[in-house]
């Protein structure tokens, strides 16, 4: 049983997303008959949101950074840059990869740029 659990333990996610990867099949199917680059995204848009609430929905949620103080619990930084104002020294000026809690927990840390 335990080998079997482990087997299809993200059978639910999975098939939660299923409908997700559908919308993009078709979005990329279309492409070729559509001329008009806002309806494309557009589109993409309506996929990125759907699939942002799906995952909300499983206990995903994005890490806040801009202009938050940098938290080595919450945050890699991978790069330092001198700022002139003086209340974003120590705090978080830009992000190059989101970061991630999974019901509460840090999965996945933000990479960001720190004001120094």
């Amino acid at each position: 049983e335990k080998v079997e659990f482990l087997a299809t333990a993200g059978k639910d996610v999975i098939l939660v997303l299923l409908p997700v990867l559908d919308d993009f099949d078709r979005a990329v199917a279309n492409n070729d008959q559509v001329d008009d680059a806002a309806s494309l995204r557009e589109g993409f848009k309506l996929i990125q949101t759907k699939l942002n609430q799906l995952l909300e929905s499983k206990g995903l949620k994005a890490i806040e950074t801009q202009h938050q103080p940098f938290d080595y619990e919450l945050h890699e930084a991978i790069a330092n840059l001198p700022v002139e104002d003086e209340t974003l020294k120590g705090k978080v000026i830009d992000q190059v990869e989101k970061g991630y809690y999974l019901n509460d927990k840090v999965i996945r840390y933000a990479k960001v740029v720190v004001g120094q």
